[in-house]
C-alpha cells in the first residue's frame, strides 16, 4: 500500500511553488499596470493628457531601446527554468528520503514524491510540513523543538523520531515507525532569502534489524552466562574485561556491579599462579589451548579448584589479544572420579603455591615444565631450540654458566650428589637464585634433571648488611677503645703544658714551644673526639631544634667554608617539624658533608642543602635499607661533583679511609658524620653517579615537644664567664692513670683547694673514712680497677646522701649512665681537659 501510493505521487514533486512571481507572472503584472495608466489617461482631458502620453510613449521607447540593445549584447538573458534546475529537481525526486524546502514562515516551498508518501498525501494540498508530520506524538513534539531552535541560531540539526501511528493504510498496533530528520538552513543567492532544507528517511526497518540483532545477541549472551562451565576474558595486562554469570556465581562476585577492566586477573587467581596466565605466549602457543589446574579465590577468600581451558589469540603482527578462558570447576562432587581429582586438585597446589621455583629439564638442557613461582621469577625464557624452549643456562650471567652447566650434566648422568650453586640472573641485574638440581631417576620422556630455584637476593643483601655492621661495629669498639687511652695521655700533657704555661710568662724562650705542645695536643684531642663520634661513645647534649634556623645561621659559616667557585643553595621544606639532636655536633655533620662536597667540585660547582618532612606512608618511596616507616625531617646535602667510584661507596664511612692526596685529609670527616648521625637516632644513605654528582641523605626522627616545650635555633646561648676560679672546699680526686692525677691535684691545689688523692675507689673510700667525711667535692674517673666510678658513687651515698660528684671520662656519659641509679645527679667532665676547664667543672658544681 506504502509503496504503490508511494510511486503515484514520486512520478512529480507534490509540491512546487518556488516559481511564483516570476517570468509570466511579472508580464501580466505590467499589463495590468499599463491598463490602469490608460484608464487615467482617457478620463482627463485631451489638452491636459496630451503631455502625458507623450511622456509615456518617450519612456516606453526608450525602455525598448534599452532592452533590445542589452538582449543584442547579452546583458539580459530571457529564459525560463535552467537545465540545470530541471536535472538537480530530477535528482531530488528520484531519492527514497523526504526532502522539504519551507520558508521562514514554515510555508513548502517544495516537497519531493517521497516526502509526499511519508505523509500519506493524496494531493498536493495534502502536504503537512515537517512541524505538522512529526508532532503528532509527545516524542515528536520534543524533537522538533529542539530541531527548531537549533535552526533559529544558524545552526544544522538532526534527530531520530519514533512516531506511534502506523503508516498510511496500515491498522493500528504496530511497532510504529522510525524516522530519521536532518535540517539545514539554506540563504538564497538572489536576494539573500533564508529558507530550511528538510531531509526526512523512514529507518523503520533498519531499527527492526537492529533490534533483532540486538535480541539475538542477549539470547547468546543469556546462553553464555546459564553455561554449567565458567568463562572470561583478560586483555594481555591482566584486566578482565568479561566474566559469565556462572562464574561470578562460583567466586561470589556480584556481575550487577562488574565493570569491565575493573577487576585484574591476580584479584581471583590464587598466589604466584597469576603468572601461569599473564605471560606473552611464544608463536608455538597460536594455534594451542592450554589446560592449567589452579585455584581461584572467592570473595569470601575461600578456594576454589578449577581447571582452566586458555588460549590467547595472536594478532597477524604478533601481539596477544584478550584471552578466551573456559573455566571447570574442579570442586567436590563436580567430578566422577573423586579420588583421581583430589589427587590432581592437591598436586596442583603444591606445586604452584610453593613459595620453591620449579622447572624440568632435559639431557640438552632445555626447560620444559615450570611452576608458577618458576615464571614468576624467570618470565617466560624463550630460546632457540625446537619449539622455542630456552636453556637453563642462558638465563645466568655468563661467568656462571659453566658452574651451573656442569651440575646439569652431573644430574644427566645420574648424579645425586651435587651441590647448590647460588648464581646472579643475566637479565635482572642484582638478583640472585640458588639452584638445586636433582637427578630423573626413570623420568618420562627426556628430562633429566628437575631444578629448584630460591630466590636469595633479600638473603645476600642482608648478608652484605650485617658483615658491614659488624666491620663498623669491630672498627667502632677498637677505635673507642684506643681513644680512651689516648684521653688519658692527652689530659696529662695539656694539664701539664698548663701548670708550665703558668708558670712561664709570654717572654720566656721556653713559652712558645710550650704553647706548641699544647696546641698540638689539642689538635690530637679533636683526632680523638672524632674516633669517638664514630664510635658512638661522645658525649651528645640533645635539645629540640628548629632545623630552619639552624641551617640559617650555618648557612653564613658554610658560604666561608665553601669559597668562591661553589654556590650554596639552601632549600627549606615548609613548616619544618622538630628535631632533638645536639646542635654542635649536627651542625659538624652539615659542615663536613659541605667540605666533602667541595672537595669533589675542584672547579666549581653548587652545594644544594634541602630540608622537608617526610610522613612514614612516603619512606617506602627510598629503597634504603634499613629504614623502618616513620615520621622523619629529611636532609638533602647535594653536590654536582665528580661522584663516588662504585669500589669506593662500601668504604666511605670507615675511620682513616680516604681518597684525597697525603696531608690533604684525615679520612675522619665522612666517619665522623656517620657517628653522629647513628649515636642520634638518625639514618643516613647516599646515591652517587660519576661525573653528576652525590647526594647524601639524612633522616632524623620527628620530635613532639613536650608542652611548653620550645624548640632553639641555631645560635646557642653563651656561657657565663666565671671570673674567680679560686675556692676553699675539701675535694677528693680518684684517678687510676698516675699522671691525669697528679695534674689534676696540682691543678686544683694551685687555685686553693684542699685535695686528698686516690688511686682507686677501694682506696677512695678508705681515705674518706679517715677524711671523717668533711669532703665537699668528689672528683673521679668512671673506669678503675676494683671499683668503678658508679660503683663508688653508690657507696657513699650510703653515708652521704647528699655529696656532690663530678665524673670525668674519655668515654660518653651514656656510656656509664645506665649504670646509676635512676634519677642520679652528677656533673661531667669529658677528657681530655685543661686546667681552666676542670677549674670551672668544680667551681660550677660546688656552687660558690
Amino acid at each position: 500500500m506504502i509503496d504503490r501510493a508511494h510511486e503515484e505521487v514520486r512520478a512529480a514533486p507534490a509540491v512546487d511553488n518556488s516559481g511564483r512571481l516570476t517570468g509570466a507572472g511579472r508580464l501580466v503584472v505590467l499589463a495590468f499596470g499599463l491598463v490602469g495608466v490608460a484608464i487615467g489617461f482617457a478620463i482627463l482631458q485631451r489638452d491636459r493628457a496630451e503631455p502625458f502620453v507623450l511622456g509615456l510613449l518617450g519612456v516606453l521607447a526608450v525602455i525598448g531601446v534599452f532592452t533590445l540593445l542589452a538582449g543584442a549584447i547579452g546583458l539580459l538573458r530571457f529564459a525560463g527554468r535552467s537545465r540545470s534546475d530541471h536535472l538537480a529537481r530530477a535528482v531530488v525526486d528520484a531519492t527514497d528520503a523526504g526532502v522539504v524546502v519551507t520558508d521562514r514562515d514554515g510555508r513548502i516551498v517544495y516537497a519531493n514524491g517521497a516526502y509526499a508518501a511519508m505523509t500519506g498525501a493524496a494531493s498536493t494540498g495534502d502536504v503537512k510540513s515537517v512541524e505538522r508530520f512529526l508532532s503528532g506524538d509527545a516524542s515528536g513534539a520534543e524533537a522538533i523543538y529542539r530541531l527548531a531552535r537549533e535552526l533559529r541560531e544558524g545552526r544544522p540539526a538532526g534527530e531520530e523520531i519514533r512516531l506511534a501511528s502506523p503508516p498510511p493504510g496500515e491498522p493500528a498496533g504496530g511497532g510504529g515507525r522510525w524516522f530519521r530528520v536532518r535540517a539545514h538552513p539554506v540563504t538564497l543567492e538572489e536576494g539573500g532569502k533564508t529558507l530550511t532544507a528538510w531531509s526526512v528517511t523512514d529507518i523503520s526497518r533498519e531499527r527492526s534489524q537492529q533490534e533483532a540483532v540486538f535480541q539475538e545477541l542477549q539470547h547468546a549472551i543469556d546462553y553464555l552466562d546459564h553455561a554449567p562451565a565458567g568463562f572470561f576474558s583478560a586483555e594481555p595486562d591482566g584486566r578482565i574485561v568479561y566474566m559469565n554469570a556462572t562464574l561470578a556465581e562460583w567466586l561470589g562476585i556480584d556481575l550487577a556491579r562488574f565493570v569491565a577492566g575493573a577487576m585484574r586477573l591476580r584479584d581471583i587467581v590464587r598466589g604466584d599462579a597469576v603468572a601461569l596466565l599473564e605471560g606473552l605466549p611464544g608463536e608455538d602457543r597460536r594455534d594451542r589451548t592450554e589446560t592449567i589446574d589452579l585455584d581461584l579465590v572467592k570473595r569470601n577468600g575461600q578456594s576454589l579448584p578449577v581447571r582452566l581451558l586458555h588460549r590467547v589469540p595472536i594478532a597477524a603482527d604478533g601481539a596477544p589479544g584478550a584471552t578466551r578462558t573456559l573455566v571447570l570447576n574442579r570442586s567436590p562432587g563436580e567430578e566422577a572420579s573423586e579420588a583421581l581429582r583430589a589427587a590432581e586438585v592437591r598436586f596442583t597446589r603444591f606445586f604452584n603455591n610453593t613459595p620453591i621455583a620449579i622447572a624440568a629439564v632435559d639431557r640438552q638442557g632445555r626447560i620444559g615444565r615450570t611452576n608458577a613461582p618458576f615464571l614468576k621469577l624467570f618470565g617466560f625464557p624463550r630460546g632457540e631450540g625446537p619449539g622455542g624452549r630456552a636453556r637453563l643456562v642462558d638465563l645466568v650471567a655468563k661467568p656462571e654458566q659453566e658452574m651451573l652447566q656442569a651440575a646439569l650434566n652431573a644430574a644427566a648422568a645420574g648424579n645425586a650428589e651435587i651441590v647448590p650453586i647460588d648464581v646472579t640472573l643475566a637479565e635482572k641485574e642484582g638478583r640472585s637464585v640458588r639452584f638445586y638440581v636433582n637427578p630423573v631417576e626413570n623420568g618420562s620422556g627426556d628430562e633429566a634433571a628437575i631444578v629448584n630455584a630460591l630466590d636469595i637476593t633479600e638473603q645476600r643483601a642482608l648478608e652484605n648488611q650485617v658483615r658491614q655492621q659488624q666491620k663498623m661495629e669491630s672498627v667502632g669498639q677498637l677505635a673507642g677503645g684506643v681513644a680512651h687511652d689516648f684521653n688519658n695521655v692527652l689530659t696529662a700533657i695539656i694539664g701539664f703544658s698548663d701548670l708550665l704555661l703558668a708558670n712561664h710568662r709570654p717572654s720566656d724562650p721556653s713559652f712558645q714551644d710550650i704553647m706548641n705542645i699544647k696546641q698540638n695536643a689539642n689538635r690530637a684531642a679533636g683526632l680523638v673526639r672524632q674516633l669517638l663520634a664514630f664510635s658512638r661513645r661522645q658525649t651528645l647534649r640533645p635539645q629540640v631544634l628548629a632545623l630552619g634556623d639552624v641551617l640559617s645561621d650555618l648557612s653564613i659559616l658554610l658560604t666561608r667554608l665553601l669559597g668562591e667557585k661553589v654556590k650554596l643553595q639552601m632549600v627549606h621544606g615548609r613548616d619544618l617539624w622538630p628535631i632533638k639532636a645536639d646542635l654542635n655536633q649536627f651542625e659538624q655533620v652539615i659542615i663536613n658533608l659541605a667540605v666533602n662536597g667541595r672537595d669533589a667540585m675542584p672547579g666549581g660547582g653548587t652545594m644544594t642543602v634541602r630540608t622537608r618532612n617526610l610522613t612514614a606512608a612516603e619512606v617506602a618511596a627510598f629503597n634504603y635499607h634499613p629504614l623502618p616507616p616513620a615520621d622523619y625531617v629529611l636532609i638533602e646535602v647535594e653536590d654536582n661533583g665528580t661522584g663516588i667510584p662504585a669500589d669506593v661507596q662500601a668504604r666511605i664511612f670507615e675511620p682513616f679511609f680516604s681518597t684525597k692526596e697525603v696531608g690533604k685529609g684525615t679520612g675522619l670527616g665522612l666517619s665522623t658524620v656517620y657517628g653522629i648521625v647513628k649515636q642520634t637516632g638518625a639514618h643516613i644513605f647516599f646515591d652517587s653517579e660519576m661525573g653528576k654528582g652525590t647526594t647524601f641523605r639524612i633522616f632524623v626522627p620527628r620530635y613532639v615537644p613536650a608542652e611548653g616545650e620550645k624548640p632553639v635555633g641555631g645560635s646557642s646561648e653563651a656561657n657565663v664567664e666565671i671570673a674567680d676560679l679560686t675556692g676553699s672546699a675539701t675535694i677528693l680526686l680518684v684517678e687510676d692513670e698516675e699522671a691525669v692525677r697528679a695534674f689534676a691535684a696540682r691543678a686544683l691545689l694551685s687555685r686553693g683547694y684542699k685535695v686528698h688523692e686516690a688511686s682507686s675507689g677501694v682506696e677512695a673510700l678508705e681515705v674518706m673514712q679517715e677524711a671523717g667525711g668533711k669532703v665537699d667535692l668528689v672528683v673521679s674517673d668512671v673506669v678503675m680497677p676494683e671499683l668503678d666510678g658508679p660503683s663508688l658513687l653508690r657507696e657513699l651515698r650510703k653515708t652521704r646522701p647528699e655529696l656532690k660528684i663530678i665524673f670525668v671520662s674519655g668515654y660518653a656519659e651514656d656510656a656509664f649512665k645506665k649504670n646509676l641509679p635512676e634519677g642520679e645527679k652528677f656533673n661531667f667532665l669529658p677528657k681530655p681537659f685543661s686546667l681552666k676547664q676542670l677549674a670551672v667543672a668544680v667551681k660550677e658544681t660546688l656552687g660558690r
